[in-house]
């Protein structure tokens, strides 16, 4: 369910303590897409028996699909429609593998 992030925003900035919440279980389809959009055929999202062997032990999918992901919310939830980012500092902290939520 999607809800209005626009409620209690002031001068385009949400309350503190305002918060919004997406899930989504990841697939080799969204490594695929963004692949076709990037070209990033790194093997750590592609060659599941490498990819076991390395530091993650897994096929992961790459970082801009996570990231569109928060984007996605931030357009979309809170505060919502309209919100672009103007600045982004990620630190992935953990890998997110095909399959996960």
């Amino acid at each position: 369910e999607t809800k209005d992030g626009w409620v209690g925003v002031v001068k385009g900035r949400p309350q503190v303590g305002a918060f919004a919440e997406r899930t989504r279980r990841t697939r080799m389809s969204d490594i695929e897409a963004f692949t076709g959009i990037t070209g990033d055929r790194n093997p750590l999202h592609y060659d599941r028996a490498l990819a076991e062997k390395l530091m993650f032990g897994k096929l992961i999918v790459q970082g801009g699909v996570t990231s569109g992901i928060l984007n996605a919310l931030v357009a979309e939830d809170l505060p919502g429609p309209g919100t672009v980012f103007l600045e982004v500092a990620w630190k992935f902290v953990k890998a997110v593998g095909v399959d996960e939520e």
